[in-house]
């Protein structure tokens, strides 16, 4: 008979993934790591009746994220302003509890899917899961499953990444869009923004951000421009870093707001710019 010890040691192994599981289905790191808690409660219970420690965590916290979607979806129809998910960095030792090709804009696709198709995207096509263990999850036959994964990839695929930024580009777009930005640069803004480039501002009615989405070069420049020249004090910047994916750096704003952008970047241009200053959103970061 396994010791506590052990099952403990077996639910540990598992929380990274269970941790990145959490995240991807609710777009916030908070509520993922109480998810995780709620599971090792439950492990903690029966781990000496389960024969297959993985496959029955990940049953569990998928079905207590479906229970948390159904509230969260609530919430957001009221939220002020763009909805964005909480910013995850990766580091230069990527974790596991990032390491899939999950982008913020792929993320954003995905809140247009059902709860299950999310599920079942995320376990057949993320996660590896077999569509059985999926179907006795989800409390579908497998040929439903398979058809839910399947839609879902369909209504995703256009936000999948084809061209990855590598590391050094991505640190070159950042610090120039941050700098751009900054000084409101006309001229290096057009250079580095695409036509249709749309801005996402998050604060959560928390902040002071954009509450409608910007959506144009033109709008775009007009909007630098203006914040160039009613601030004072200059934006810092603290780091830059691959945010869910995608380029962006970590900054100080006007009014010692912390905040994140990540860029998406298509074609060699900005296509959209994603700005969490939602603090609610940042406790992760600024504590770290």
């Amino acid at each position: 008979m396994p010791s506590r010890d052990e099952y403990a040691a077996d639910f540990e192994a598992q929380r990274p993934r269970l941790l990145r599981l959490g995240y991807r289905m609710l777009g916030s790191v908070s509520e993922a790591e109480d998810i995780v808690q709620e599971a090792w409660l439950r492990w903690a219970a029966k781990a000496e009746s389960v024969d297959a420690p993985a496959a029955y965590l990940t049953r569990i916290v998928t079905r207590l994220c479906l229970d948390q979607l159904k509230s969260a979806r609530v919430r957001r129809e009221t939220y002020v302003g763009a909805w964005l998910p909480e910013p995850l960095m990766e580091t230069t030792e990527p974790d596991e509890t990032i390491a899939d090709d999950l982008t913020l804009t792929l993320m954003l696709a995905m809140e247009r899917l059902s709860p299950l198709e999310r599920a079942a995207f995320l376990l057949h096509d993320v996660f590896g899961v077999a569509l059985t263990d999926i179907a006795a999850t989800l409390g579908r036959e497998p040929a439903a499953v398979r058809q839910l994964a399947a839609r879902a990839c369909k209504h995703v695929q256009d936000a999948r990444p084809r061209f990855p930024v590598d590391a050094r580009e991505a640190d070159r777009i950042a610090r120039a869009f941050f700098t751009a930005s900054r000084e409101g640069d006309a001229g290096a803004l057009s250079a580095l923004l695409a036509r249709d480039v749309a801005i996402y501002s998050d604060g959560g009615g928390k902040v002071i951000a954009f509450r409608n989405i910007v959506r144009g070069i033109d709008r775009a420049l007009r909007l630098f421009a203006g914040l160039k020249r009613k601030n004072t004090s200059m934006p810092t910047l603290l780091r830059t870093a691959m945010i869910d994916g995608l380029p962006g750096y970590v900054s100080v704003d006007r009014g010692d707001v912390l905040q994140t952008t990540a860029l998406d970047v298509r074609d060699g241009r900005i296509a959209a710019i994603y700005i969490v200053r939602n603090p609610d959103k940042l406790r992760h970061l600024a504590a770290a």
